[in-house]
């Protein structure tokens, strides 16, 4: 069995995998990191996206020995454990979810997006989610969500301007 060595929220994992086994069920019953869901197992609904070296993947497309030698984020690791993640608190402060299942891939896809385009247009997160399916939501809520991180995670980055 081919062996790989991964980086999963800040901990690095050793570990034999068959060469067949998906990122995503690896995640999930080898290392018990159960905020990404298996959604379609076809890469259709985007569930499953979290972050590769800081790009979007969705990993029940990748393969385990895909993501050797690379940096993997999950919702998971987004948060230090006490404070949510502003795009975290931002889903929840806009009401941006309601059955929750599609909501850790919406949100590692919207930081995909604001890593390339810190302040996109409704338009541009629109497109940004393109291929992350809600079911619940009506998306009017998630776009105001990213916009509303976007706004903060600025914000954070230029906290003189933010007083003045």
């Amino acid at each position: 069995m081919p062996h790989v060595s991964v980086d999963v929220d800040g901990v690095r994992y050793e570990d034999e995998v068959e060469a067949r086994l998906l990122l995503t069920h690896y995640l999930r019953d080898r290392l018990g990191k159960v905020g990404t869901p298996i959604g379609c197992d076809t890469s259709n609904c985007g569930a499953c996206t979290v972050l590769m070296d800081g790009l979007s993947v969705k990993s029940c497309s990748v393969l385990a020995v895909q993501a050797d030698g690379h940096e993997i984020t999950t919702v998971e690791g987004l948060g230090d454990g006490q404070d949510l993640h502003p795009m975290q608190r931002a889903f929840h402060e806009e009401h941006a979810l309601q059955c929750g299942y599609c909501t850790p891939g919406m949100i590692m896809a919207a930081l995909d997006l604001l890593r390339d385009n810190a302040d996109p247009s409704d338009e541009e997160i629109r497109a940004g989610l393109e291929g992350n399916l809600c079911r619940c939501t009506g998306y009017q809520n998630i776009v105001r969500a990213v916009r509303r991180a976007a706004d903060g995670m600025r914000q954070a980055e230029r906290p003189e301007e933010a007083r003045s």
